[in-house]
């Protein structure tokens, strides 16, 4: 590989990290939000979108939801 080449990884590999970062805090979010709402509360027109997000939620691997819960609780301190 050429100097170049490394480079261009090097920032590809940054720019997927730092975009982990990121989906990670909006997964965790979600997280809390879904286990928090109440289903008697969640508005008709919401309801199909909260059960597409549970179901997404529950299809990550776990560690990668803890991962989510941590980058949020580190966001909040």
């Amino acid at each position: 590989m050429t100097k170049q080449e490394i480079d261009l990884l090097r920032r590809e590999v940054e720019m997927l990290v730092k975009e982990r970062g990121i989906l990670l805090k909006a997964v965790g979010a979600a997280a809390i939000l879904i286990a928090n709402s109440e289903p008697e509360n969640i508005p008709d027109a919401a309801v199909s979108a909260a059960e597409m997000l549970s179901e997404a939620l529950n299809a990550l691997p776990e560690e990668t939801l803890q991962d989510a819960l941590k980058a949020i609780q580190r966001q909040r301190q």
